[in-house]
């Protein structure tokens, strides 16, 4: 038994090779992918679980990118309408960051950057990763790579989006206390965007002082 104010890591030394996947078959194949899993794996007491079945959605993995100007304190976001919001929310075009879908052979960077420019016509300069997580690993195997990134403001907004991917984007520019106002009250309700305006919250002066001393000594 542990002590009762000690902290055990999380796992107990258990690893991924403590998982026997024993069938996998593709459920469904359409834009995504429904994969129908038979598995086992160990128990914390010991010994393993029998085999059990779990259906797992394959939407490959993401990079996420808030486009943040230090030097006017703004943040950029894009609204889009987005089906899974239809049933809980009354407006479902929701507020989010720059996002996509990581290729074979493209690095979440690159993703995070190429982004920018297709959803709100922004390049980066710098870039710092905030974070890496599993938004719903109950049920999906995505993991998200979330960046926060440098960008001028001055001229952001308009429509954006490929047309090729039925893309229908609406670009906003926020001042950093109104975004985290917009945080605060409950209407941007998508966990990578709580995540980031969170960090940037926890981070606002750090990440403010440190890209506006590279941008004085790069001119």
């Amino acid at each position: 038994m542990s002590k009762k104010n000690e902290i055990s890591p999380p796992g107990a030394g258990l690893t991924v090779n403590d998982v026997e996947i024993v069938a996998t078959e593709a459920a469904y194949q359409g834009f995504f992918q429904l994969s129908k899993y038979q598995l086992r794996h160990r128990l914390f007491a010991g010994g393993w679980t029998p085999v059990i079945e779990r259906e797992m959605l394959e939407r490959g993995h993401a990079a996420v990118l808030l486009p943040y100007d230090p030097v006017l304190d703004q943040v950029v976001m894009v609204e889009q309408f987005r089906l899974g919001a239809v049933e809980t929310s009354e407006y479902p075009w929701l507020l989010e960051l720059v996002a996509g879908i990581i290729e074979e052979g493209e690095s979440a960077e690159d993703v995070a950057r190429r982004e920018a420019v297709e959803e709100a016509g922004l390049d980066v300069q710098q870039v710092e990763l905030i974070c890496s997580y599993l938004p719903s690993p109950g049920g999906c195997s995505e993991r998200i790579s979330l960046f926060i990134g440098q960008v001028d403001s001055s001229n952001a907004g308009g429509l954006h989006g490929l047309a090729t991917e039925h893309e229908d984007i609406r670009v906003h520019v926020y001042r950093t206390e109104d975004a985290l106002k917009l945080l605060e009250t409950g209407k941007i309700d998508n966990a990578a965007s709580i995540i980031g305006l969170q960090w940037l919250a926890m981070n606002h002066q750090r990440i403010r002082q440190q890209w506006l001393q590279t941008k004085l000594s790069d001119n």
